[in-house]
């Protein structure tokens, strides 16, 4: 649960605003956000390059330790950070947020945490365990197994893959890293792939619409919420890159009910799929920002649904975004649209997308995060071809978690 800050529930306390995690377009738009509501914003980075180092929003910028591979460095230095700009809240972004509920009770005394605890993220951010959770509610997900050898896997795939088509990916991953897609080509994975400590699942697959959400939540109340459509990807099945708001009453209620059952604090996000009956069903929940957080600018509103919760809770009121809010990142839209070409219908359909959408990262004010776009992945193309990872792995390799434990 969120503690209160320094003893006061009085979001007027809050000055100074630390994020991590800011190589994420995310990162900088919520930055851009908080500087334009009047806080100073400070950022904590583990990679030298990264989207918020020259934006004018930040005040300023520190390097820090792998969340990943140097735990308790970067939490000492999360600390020393904290005290040393009198940071008032610390505010986690990307998966660097499971090692930050690692030492939130270290770093409560110094500022509030908008962390939940890490058993609770746990259970939401593995894929198994959170339809498991989901299902115990009586809310709809696919049917889902659990893989934890490649001698389980043969003897599943060999039963599952006569009736219907399924799924397979890693219960830690992201971004639709390593997931196995019906019609690909499916081999067990490697024994250093597969195993109790890091298993896979196989999940049903579902025909439909991709819809995401995102929401901010304060002691399981819902303060703010998004659905957003995903037509446009890295790839068939990767990040999205293109957002639009959507008013979408299934996604809402399901979100609302599983947020209140967990009594869950904090930003989470889930993956649904809309059958052609309209029923929709959730295959994966993301218990950090998402890139709805795009849909609220220029987000006075959802800054508020941050710093101070309480107050939202109490009048009744549920922040979200201008109807038919859009977004996207124009470098990753582009590709999207080289793959559309020399098919009418959706060359159309993507320069409808395309047109009078506004990009993330660039704006006129804060030019500069455009160009430094170029720098992290240029860093994250090199960091691949050393470690022989996808080019979306080598973006969150020193900040993902699977499962470690303190």
């Amino acid at each position: 649960m969120i503690t209160r800050l320094r003893e006061s529930n009085d979001a007027a306390a809050i000055r100074n605003v630390l994020l991590t995690g800011g190589r994420a377009p995310v990162t900088l738009d919520l930055a851009r956000m908080l500087k334009r509501a009047g806080y100073r914003v400070y950022v904590a980075e583990s990679a030298s390059r990264h989207l918020c180092r020259l934006s004018v929003a930040v005040e300023q910028c520190f390097v820090v330790p792998s969340p990943r591979h140097e735990t308790a460095q970067y939490l000492s230095e999360l600390e020393r950070i904290i005290q040393a700009s009198q940071i008032d809240l610390l505010l986690p972004m990307c998966e660097e947020v499971f090692y930050i509920a690692q030492g939130a009770e270290r770093l409560r005394p110094y500022c509030h945490v908008l962390v939940t605890s890490l058993e609770q993220l746990h259970k939401l951010h593995h894929k198994f365990h959170f339809i498991q959770l989901a299902q115990s509610m009586g809310l709809a997900v696919p049917d889902t197994r659990l893989v934890r050898s490649r001698e389980e896997w043969i003897q599943t795939q060999s039963v599952l893959e006569t009736d219907r088509k399924w799924v397979w990916k890693p219960v830690y991953s992201r971004f639709a890293a390593r997931v196995r897609m019906p019609g690909s080509r499916n081999v067990p994975p490697s024994e250093a792939e597969i195993s109790s400590a890091l298993p896979w699942v196989a999940q049903a697959y579902v025909s439909g619409r991709a819809l995401c959400t995102y929401s901010v939540a304060h002691e399981g109340n819902m303060v703010a919420h998004t659905t957003y459509d995903s037509r446009y990807r890295t790839g068939s099945v990767g990040a999205s890159v293109y957002f639009e708001h959507v008013e979408h009453e299934g996604t809402y209620e399901w979100v609302q009910q599983f947020v209140e059952a967990t009594g869950f604090s904090g930003q989470i996000g889930f993956d649904f799929i809309e059958g052609t009956e309209g029923r929709v069903v959730a295959i994966e929940c993301n218990p950090r920002a998402t890139s709805g957080i795009h849909l609220f600018y220029p987000g006075d509103e959802l800054v508020r649904a941050i710093t101070a919760p309480e107050s939202l809770v109490k009048e009744g009121i549920l922040i979200t975004p201008e109807q038919h809010s859009r977004a996207m990142l124009m470098l990753p839209m582009l590709g999207s649209g080289l793959q559309q070409m020399g098919r009418r219908d959706k060359w159309r359909a993507w320069m409808t997308a395309w047109r009078g959408t506004r990009d993330v990262v660039h704006i006129q004010n804060d030019r500069r995060p455009m160009l430094e776009q170029v720098a992290v992945v240029l860093s994250a193309w090199r960091l691949a071809r050393k470690y022989k990872l996808s080019l979306t792995e080598a973006l969150t390799h020193d900040i993902e978690w699977n499962g470690e434990q303190p």
